[in-house]
């Protein structure tokens, strides 16, 4: 009798989960609209919890400017090619002084003569400082955007858009635009990431490694969790224009919660007037919500 009472709390404790996870879902449902108002902007956001496939989106479907968070499709693009044979992580790349444009580059800052270094080392730079220079390297490498975006649509994420560059995009405001994509798409990619999907192991562990590194933003998915708390991340940032609008205060990445599940989470506010600090605290709220409900 007593194995067999055991089993039923067993069972029952099975089939309250999802009841459960689906009512703490709405609960962030019902707080998330007064975050997202104070950004005066058009705000996306994209949950997922990775264990269990339950899913809460506003705007999940909108079309937004990536900005920096485009350099993670490009990194898994590149490390796709190590694990073909056709690249690899220790393999030379020279960086000439001409390469080097000004803009947010801690390559060029550091290197401001060129110099020669490691694939591993500008996929870090790229990914963990999010290296404008570094990036538009990595495109070069592999024939530009085009192979990058025709190779995201094979894994079956097809509402990302990669067709300009850095540089492309430091030309007209309007370019952004261009390289866009929807929260549920980004969601999609963090979850293949989650799962080793595309990539090999030693690949995979690297990319995380790397997101995990990720010194932008701190005030973002980061701002308001544990100081402990494991987050592998890409932030996207972009310039505020002369009428006080800024295109992209972009996070997206996957949160290691409290007992071990996983948290995939994509916070875009784009063409919004508040200032930084309130458009970083949009995300960190969001993100600190969910940490508090899912735990």
């Amino acid at each position: 009798m007593k194995n067999t009472t055991i089993l039923s709390l067993l069972l029952l404790s099975t089939f309250l989960l999802p009841a459960h996870t689906h009512a703490q879902l709405n609960a962030i449902r019902q707080k998330i609209g007064p975050i997202t108002s104070t950004a005066q902007g058009h705000v996306g956001v994209a949950l997922k919890l990775l264990e269990t496939g339950d899913t809460l989106s506003f705007g999940g479907n909108d079309r937004y400017p990536m900005q920096s968070v485009f350099k993670v499709p490009l990194a898994i693009a590149i490390l796709d090619q190590v694990d073909k044979g056709r690249l690899s992580l220790s393999q030379k790349i020279t960086i000439r002084k001409e390469e080097l444009r000004p803009t947010w580059s801690p390559i060029r800052k550091k290197y401001p003569e060129g110099t020669v270094m490691s694939l591993s080392d500008v996929l870090a730079y790229t990914v963990s400082q999010s290296d404008n220079n570094g990036c538009d390297i990595l495109f070069r490498l592999l024939g530009g955007t085009a192979y990058v975006n025709k190779y995201i649509h094979s894994l079956g994420i097809d509402s990302i858009n990669i067709v300009a560059t850095e540089e492309d995009m430091s030309k007209a405001w309007e370019v952004q635009y261009t390289d866009w994509s929807t929260p549920l798409a980004i969601v999609q990619l963090m979850e293949g990431i989650h799962k080793g999907s595309w990539l090999s192991k030693s690949s995979n562990d690297f990319l995380l490694k790397i997101m995990t590194e990720t010194n932008t933003g701190p005030g973002r998915i980061k701002g308001l969790l544990p100081a402990n708390a494991v987050v592998a991340h890409k932030t996207g940032t972009s310039d505020t224009n002369a009428q006080g609008i800024t295109a992209a205060t972009n996070d997206a990445g996957i949160i290691t919660l409290p007992g071990g599940k996983h948290l995939a989470i994509v916070v875009f506010v784009s063409d919004a007037r508040a200032a930084e600090k309130t458009r970083d605290e949009v995300i960190a709220k969001i993100a600190r919500l969910c940490w508090d409900a899912l735990q």
